[in-house]
């Protein structure tokens, strides 16, 4: 059942960028690579526009307007099929906030082999964070809860953007599993226990997990890196790089429902659970939040607009990876948010995403 949210989250204070800026995923053009109709061995296939029901004119129109906005690259892919790759789509630029799904994922594989369990509690597996410490009634929070961004733990956390500063609600003031706040110290704390319960580093796991067998081409556990600040928590954040076509890879990942190739890589039980909605980021969008998705629901109004159901995550500047489950889309855009002088698309993705929506036969 979804829970209703807080005009308190980030979540819900970006919600005009979001609506803006989710709509940017739907941008598709004249791929700038060589199209081929033979299949590829490692399970992705690269196709002229038309053969899956895009005007490659009009998506040019829409490309260029991408360029113009400030992309740096943006792949977009119809069941496993791309029929868009602009840019610099190898460079393995951060992921910001995307970092999320990729734990929910890893979380799935090792929640079905029975090393996590969902519903114990911090104070059961030992959980806790410098002074002020936690509370009694804070440590009832359970590992879904953080999961869900709804543990009920106010504590400050390793790379909190200004906004979820000013809008973290005091602590003690919602018990666990009540209200959603976009909360980086639930995702943060749910990093540690994934380590501590599996004994596994998060970098190396994803490569082995995940990167590796789906043929990630770019991913370097190298790049990734944790950012701790100790004078606010002892849970680091665990930070990605990636590139736009390994990310479009992980987003194929889940469009087909964990599985690649022969291969069963993610629970497919997991998938629906962890994009399914518990709470209710927006009314008005009809916008919810998952274990570390954001979760587009059937007949809410981002539905409508796009025509599917489906669930998403972004990131800073202007990243993002959407599935779309009716029309078997993946769409990743991505900025170079190291480069001087970078843009944030901002609300041009309104726009293109309407550019692109015309542009399918």
């Amino acid at each position: 059942m979804i829970q209703p949210g807080t005009l308190r989250s980030p979540h819900a204070v970006f919600l005009h960028a979001l609506l803006l800026f989710v709509l940017t995923p739907l941008l598709t053009a004249c791929s700038d690579d060589p199209v081929s109709n033979e299949p590829v061995s490692d399970g992705l296939e690269y196709v002229a526009p038309e053969d899956v029901g895009w005007s490659s004119s009009k998506l040019e129109q829409a490309r260029q307007f991408a360029d113009q906005s400030g992309y740096a690259a943006v792949m977009v892919a119809y069941d496993g099929k791309v029929f868009f790759s602009w840019g610099q789509i190898g460079n393995s630029y951060r992921s910001h906030s995307i970092r999320k799904p990729f734990l929910s994922a890893l979380y799935g594989i090792h929640v079905n082999r029975g090393e996590i369990d969902l519903d114990a509690t911090l104070e059961e597996l030992g959980i806790d964070d410098i002074p002020p410490s936690l509370t009694i009634e804070e440590k009832q929070a359970i590992v879904r809860e953080l999961l869900q961004s709804r543990s009920g733990v106010y504590h400050e956390a390793a790379a909190e953007a200004d906004t979820m500063i000013a809008l973290r609600p005091p602590r003690g003031s919602h018990p666990h599993g009540t209200f959603y706040y976009y909360n980086n110290w639930d995702f943060n704390a749910a990093g540690t226990i994934f380590k501590e319960e599996t004994g596994l580093d998060i970098f190396e796991t994803f490569k082995t997990e995940i990167a590796d067998p789906i043929g990630m081409e770019d991913f370097n556990t190298s790049s990734c890196y944790y950012q701790y600040e100790q004078n606010k928590s002892m849970h680091p954040a665990y930070h990605f790089r990636m590139s736009a076509r390994d990310m479009l890879r992980f987003g194929v990942l889940y469009q087909k429902n964990g599985r690649w190739l022969d291969g069963q890589i993610v629970p497919p039980a997991w998938i629906n659970e962890s994009t399914s909605a518990y709470s209710l980021v927006d009314s008005a969008s009809g916008v919810g939040y998952g274990y570390m998705w954001a979760v587009i629901p059937a007949g809410s109004q981002f539905s409508q607009i796009f025509g599917s159901a489906g669930f998403y995550h972004t990131g800073y500047g202007g990243h993002a990876i959407v599935i779309l489950t009716d029309l078997n889309l993946v769409i990743v855009e991505r900025v170079d948010t190291d480069a001087p002088g970078w843009v944030d698309p901002g609300d041009a993705g309104m726009e293109l995403g309407l550019m692109i929506i015309n542009a399918r036969i």
